[in-house]
């Protein structure tokens, strides 16, 4: 019940992450440099806090007692998802057009997000060797292209298909990786190399 709990309020905190595109899209109208301004700023805030709470053994205490509910297990000695989310939008906006980069960073609040929810309340059928769910991954990729059709507009279609199904898919890879460094990453990555071509 406790994991449960924890999930959900990580879940609610991730989506809430949406800010962070929506501000770029709509409050900074894509000014790059100032988007990169404000989430490297973050970036620095957010490295120094998790550097003091891994070397300093009563301020990790604290931060367990305020934040302990929606940790991960690894993330109790090591970086949270909130670094590499942060991270990983500065990348986005630093290395994808802006509108690639709005929708790569969208779909990492959004897809994982859904992912996780519905994974959680009605995923019965499992991935081989994986805890992820067919159901999850496919609240997942609806999510994402639902968002994709409203906002989505200054873009093919068939971009941004491309770009919510390499989501679906990063979410769901076995791999070393952060999903909040993958999603947006490859997803960003895909789109921008469709633009090529499309």
């Amino acid at each position: 019940m406790r994991n449960r709990l924890g999930e959900a309020i990580r879940k609610s905190i991730h989506l809430s992450s949406l800010i962070i595109p929506l501000s770029y899209r709509y409050l900074l109208g894509y000014n790059r440099l100032l988007m990169f301004i404000i989430l490297f700023a973050a970036l620095v805030i957010i490295l120094g806090i998790e550097l003091y709470r891994i070397q300093i053994p009563s301020f990790r205490k604290f931060f367990h007692k305020l934040f302990g509910i929606i940790l991960r297990k690894h993330e109790r000695s090591d970086f949270t998802g909130a670094t590499f989310l942060i991270f990983s939008s500065m990348l986005c906006v630093v290395f994808f057009k802006p509108v690639i980069a709005f929708l790569a960073i969208s779909y990492l609040s959004i897809g994982d997000t859904f992912a996780a929810i519905v994974g959680i309340a009605v995923g019965k059928r499992k991935f081989i060797n994986q805890n992820k769910s067919v159901e999850g991954s496919l609240a997942c990729f609806t999510s994402i292209m639902i968002f994709s059709i409203v906002f989505g507009n200054e873009i093919s279609p068939l971009i941004y298909t491309l770009g919510a199904l390499t989501a679906t898919i990063a979410e769901l890879w076995i791999v070393q990786v952060d999903d909040n460094v993958k999603i947006p990453l490859l997803s960003g990555i895909i789109m921008t190399a469709a633009t090529i071509f499309i």
